[in-house]
């Protein structure tokens, strides 16, 4: 089967590898369709992987079963599609059982297992005996569940922070994530929403998304325009969605007396934020680390990635064949792309790879 195998830092290559095999509890796939995710790029650009290579990433999976294991005793069948949340939690340690699956002590660890940039792809049985499979209806789109992935974490940081009826959201960073954190706002009533991101093209891209305002922050103060608009008293939520400390700083002068500050992207290893806690001390400021989602908020968000009120195909902007894939990282990285979505086994999924 055709692999895009890295074979270090911005080394990938699209090759021959062995197809895998189908555990005797668990499920073969064929990849239908697969989201490139923003920290699939982080990994595929960085050495995430020193003494592991070639290895393949991805894992915003949703797939046809090919075949079924003798011993899997849960309803699954031939041709059933699938949605495959990557991470597995066992619903057993501490913080499973306290609502927070998010911080599974034991979850299942996907970078490390043969990812789903590939024709075929391993569902193991732990996970189906977990919480990471979901199975789409016959006629439900397989290009739009690959959102369910992204869109989950999102889902889950403004159901954990309440973002409701009447708030004022600001939304740093203009990449897929941030673009999902401006609808979701909107689908949840927020009253004005704001966007900040340095890059005009994917300012611009990101209009489509009926933000109230949009701040390019390298040709404007961003905090000035943030009090500007709010007539200096600031935003209930703001919400760092992206990988810079400067501007998880920056959000601590956007937000009103005792709102919510969000850093939700993940910054390169090492960096740290300088934060001024006078600020923090005396606005009374909440902040609040978002990670990833608790198994409700994982199903919530796949049931709404597939509902007409999310309108996937607006964060959809190139469909492309696996073997494009770094392409695909190169129109992300620039902002030419909001979401790519790549195909795999191309003559087989051709179908969906005309709707580019």
């Amino acid at each position: 089967m055709k692999a895009a195998l890295m074979y270090g830092p911005s080394d990938i290559r699209v090759e021959d590898i062995d197809k895998p095999e189908c555990p005797e509890d668990g499920l073969l796939i064929n990849v239908r369709a697969i989201g490139l995710c923003g920290s699939d790029i982080r990994n595929l650009t960085s050495d995430s992987m020193p003494g592991g290579y070639p290895h393949v990433y991805g894992h915003e999976v949703v797939g046809v079963i090919v075949e079924k294991g003798d011993k899997v005793t849960q309803d699954y069948e031939l041709g059933d599609k699938i949605y495959v949340y990557p991470v597995d939690h066992c619903g057993k340690c501490e913080a499973c059982r306290s609502g927070h699956s998010e911080m599974c002590e034991n979850g299942g660890d996907y970078t490390h297992r043969q990812g789903g940039f590939a024709d075929y792809y391993v569902v193991t049985g732990t996970q189906l005996s977990r919480d990471s499979v979901f199975k789409l209806d016959p006629k439900q789109d397989e290009v739009a569940a690959t959102l369910a992935e992204p869109l989950s974490s999102v889902y889950a940081c403004q159901d954990n922070i309440d973002v409701s009826f009447g708030n004022t959201v600001v939304i740093i960073g203009a990449g897929p994530i941030g673009c999902f954190h401006v609808q979701l706002a909107k689908l949840r009533g927020a009253e004005k929403v704001i966007m900040i991101e340095l890059n005009e093209t994917r300012l611009e891209m990101a209009k489509r998304f009926g933000a109230d305002l949009y701040i390019n922050s390298s040709a404007e103060d961003p905090v000035k325009a943030v009090l500007d608009f709010t007539n200096g008293k600031g935003a209930d939520k703001v919400i760092s969605a992206n990988p810079s400390t400067e501007s998880q700083n920056q959000a601590l002068y956007m937000a009103k007396r005792n709102g919510t500050v969000v850093w939700f992207g993940g910054v390169p290893k090492g960096k740290t934020a300088e934060v001024d806690s006078n600020r923090v001390h005396y606005y009374g400021l909440w902040i609040y680390g978002h990670y990833g989602a608790n198994s409700i908020q994982v199903e919530k968000s796949f049931h709404l990635a597939l509902s007409d009120q999310f309108e996937a195909s607006k964060f959809i902007t190139h469909i492309l064949p696996l073997s494009q894939i770094n392409e695909g990282i190169r129109l992300t990285k620039t902002g030419e792309a909001i979401k790519v979505v790549l195909i795999p086994n191309e003559e087989i999924n051709k179908d969906l790879l005309k709707r580019s």
